[in-house]
């Protein structure tokens, strides 16, 4: 009988530090090189630079017709569906006619094909963003400014009101366009890292309050004044209860039929999705509301809140009002940063779940060029959706020319038949914002799991969710991302962090990082492997390394953004875009991790990873 013996040294970290890993002698370049090096040009790097700034150009010549142009036909066809409804309806939010909901749907979606880099997200109006435009314009075109002259009547100029907000909306997102394609071109992408999910969440979750309390009185029927600034929410509820008496009766019945509707569609979606070749488009319940509104006469005859005008065509360009930018620059930064946060965040998740890369820098700049762009065609600021994004990538959208395909059938509805939606009742765009935002109401099941895993990502969720409700969503971001960045700074201060080091065996890659892994350096950790040990492909719907069975350590998803490492043992890995099941682990620990890649060059390659962080790792 023969028998093999095969022995194997095992290297522990004090081996590896002390003769595998060493720093490469390297030769400094000069400040003139490095200048030298960015202004030098060639066919290469104009290429280069011209795909960066158009990436539909990396794709579009090769798009395979035959395989994507159905689905991204009836990606597009459903997104635009639902695209016409929250226009209107965020509009209501933003403070302005809901006619200008619709520009906004049509202008940036145009624009973001040709400059974005994600797939996968829809652009266009948002709850959160357009709720803080709504506190802007309100607050510098309150309606005491407009009162009714010459008349004994208690009221206000409906009519110069919303000019003038619509003036504040049109020039504030000016300013966030200028101000997010500057951060673009000085290569700010980075800031998102700071914006931490935990953070992102909380955030998110009070800006669900603030959504749901201003749509009351549209619900209810009930004349209030808008409030913003600090304690604006209470402020808000006790002007509705103190107005509860004066319920417009067929207002709330038609807004809870719609409400209970819409319930009932998203959980069947929600229920029956693998069946379902479509998700069922609740907003159908939009025409058959109009429909019902139309022959009923409820405006004149139970004094219902319709939409009213919509005007026909697209307004042509003119330029925003530049004399109130000085008011309005916190408020842009802000709006900003929120917009590209919630669009970079979402861009990343189904990056991973197909494989391919988004910059972070480009969707900067792509953002910054749809808010200034279109605002001299009359739209307010914008960002993704994630409803309307899931909705595009579950009915089959595989590019922007869904997105495309949905800005047409808007301008559709702006050019020949938007006067149809003039009966349209407000409380059911209410209706629809309110159902939009259970997915974010969900989200306080986060504090039970950070409970158990983090309580420093705790006091994060939680300090954003209070500081939002409490003092407004402007205020909060800013202490929000204080908190951040002293944690960070607490971390660089108890922890000393090695500089990423990578050495070649033969055979054998090894990565060493000798620093606490946490929500400002994970995504630096994974790209930094990918990119020292030449791992540059991922599986499709697997965050994997190499193909066939290996062992890997999984730094991008999890429940927290510091639950860096989570053991797999096969390709089986959770989908991203559904909630992870997540193993107990340890966080916050100064762990010094070695990452030992052996690779072999049969066709079944293994990877395996070791992860060295004393007795409980």
């Amino acid at each position: 009988m023969l028998v093999y013996q095969v022995e194997r040294r095992v290297f522990d970290e004090e081996y590896i530090s002390s003769r595998l890993l060493h720093k490469k002698d390297r030769t400094p370049k000069t400040v003139g090189q490095r200048v030298a090096d960015q202004f030098r040009c060639s066919s290469g790097r104009a290429k280069s630079v011209v795909l960066s700034l158009l990436p539909i150009l990396s794709w579009l010549p090769s798009y395979p017709v035959k395989e994507y142009l159905l689905g991204d036909m009836v990606s597009g066809l459903s997104t635009g569906v639902m695209q016409l409804p929250q226009g209107l309806a965020y509009a209501l939010l933003a403070a302005v006619p809901p006619v200008y909901g619709l520009y906004s749907s049509f202008y940036p979606v145009l624009l973001y094909t040709f400059f974005g880099t994600s797939r996968h997200i829809s652009i266009g109006t948002f709850a959160v963003i357009s709720l803080m435009i709504g506190g802007v314009a309100v607050r510098e075109a309150p309606d005491s400014m407009f009162p009714l002259n010459g008349t004994n009547v208690t009221g206000f100029d409906v009519d110069a009101r919303d000019a003038r907000r619509v003036q504040v909306a049109v020039a504030l997102t000016t300013l966030v366009g200028l101000i997010q394609l500057f951060l673009g071109v000085l290569r700010f992408g980075f800031v998102a890292i700071y914006l931490t999910e935990p953070l992102v969440r909380g955030f998110t979750t009070a800006a669900a309050v603030h959504v749901c309390v201003s749509q009351l009185k549209y619900f209810f029927g009930v004349k209030t004044k808008r409030f913003s600034g600090p304690l604006s929410v209470v402020y808000s509820l006790i002007a509705v209860f103190k107005d509860i008496t004066s319920t417009n009766i067929t207002t709330l019945i038609v807004g809870l039929v719609c409400v209970v509707f819409l319930y009932g569609v998203k959980e069947i979606n929600e229920r029956f999705k693998k069946k379902l070749p479509i998700p069922i488009p609740g907003e159908i319940i939009v025409i058959v509301s109009t429909g019902v509104s139309y022959g009923m006469s409820l405006s004149e005859n139970y004094q219902v809140d319709i939409v009213g005008n919509i005007p026909a065509g697209l307004q042509p360009p003119s330029v925003p009002d530049f004399s109130i930018l000085p008011n309005l620059v916190a408020d842009a930064v802000a709006i900003a940063v929120v917009g590209f946060s919630m669009g970079i965040s979402l861009a990343k998740i189904f990056a991973l779940k197909y494989g391919y890369s988004v910059d972070g820098n480009q969707e900067l700049i792509a953002l910054g060029l749809c808010n200034f762009v279109s605002s001299f065609f009359q739209t307010f600021a914008i960002t993704c959706s994630m409803s309307r994004s899931l909705v595009q990538e579950s009915t089959g959208g595989k590019t922007q020319i869904a997105g495309l395909l949905s800005s047409l059938l808007v301008l559709l509805v702006i050019v020949a038949i938007g006067f149809v939606f003039r009966p349209l009742p407000q409380t059911v765009l209410a209706a629809i914002i309110m159902v939009n935002l259970l997915g974010m109401f969900k989200q306080v099941r986060d504090i039970p799991a950070l409970w158990r895993t983090s309580k420093i990502e705790l006091t994060i969720w939680v300090v954003a969710f209070v500081a939002s409700v409490l003092l407004g969503l402007d205020y909060d971001l800013l202490l929000s991302f204080f908190v951040c960045c002293l944690f960070v700074c607490l971390f660089v201060c108890l922890f000393v962090c090695l500089p990423i080091q990578a050495a070649e065996c033969s055979g054998i890659k090894i990565f060493h990082s000798n620093s606490s892994i946490y929500f400002a350096n994970c995504d630096l950790y994974v790209n930094s492997l990918k990119q020292k040990v030449s791992l540059q492909s991922f599986i499709s719907g697997h965050r994997t390394l190499l193909a066939g069975h290996f062992w890997l350590v999984d730094c991008s998803q999890s429940s927290s953004d510091t639950e860096v490492f989570k053991y797999s043992s096969s390709t089986a890995v959770s989908d991203p875009l559904r909630p992870a099941q997540h193993t107990p682990t340890h966080h916050h620990h100064h762990v010094s991790v070695t990452a030992v890649l052996r690779m072999t060059h049969h066709s079944n390659s293994t990877c395996s990873v070791r992860v060295h962080g004393g007795p409980d790792h």
